[in-house]
């Protein structure tokens, strides 16, 4: 998938593994740039779905059509669709299949 990022402080720290490691830990920046190169790898977010330990998931309450996969423990990755609109099923809910591209929006324990 092609990934934007939110903002260019994120895009920064994101591409930087020595800023990742300064602001994160080495343990965080190191599952981290685990998750970017398997966002970046995968065709779909389907294809992401299906990465063990990623554990993507689609986001509720506040956080509705956001998504976010597994750093370490409380924290996430957080990252929504980059299509406008999103691609939906005919119920509704996201085409996981349908996005090839997502923007990169935080690094938080939403918890």
């Amino acid at each position: 998938m092609e990934i934007a990022f939110g903002s260019r402080k994120l895009q920064k720290l994101c591409n930087s593994e020595k800023e990742m490691r300064a602001k994160h830990g080495d343990r965080l920046a190191k599952v981290l740039q685990l998750r970017l190169t398997q966002i970046a790898a995968a065709p779909t977010l389907e294809d992401l779905g299906k990465v063990p330990g990623a554990r993507c998931h689609e986001l509720t309450a506040d956080r509705k059509g956001q998504l976010a996969v597994d750093l370490v423990h409380p924290r996430r990755l957080v990252f929504e669709p980059d299509h406008d609109p999103a691609p939906e099923k005919p119920d509704g809910g996201l085409d996981w299949q349908q996005v090839t591209r997502v923007i990169i929006i935080d690094i938080v324990d939403y918890h």
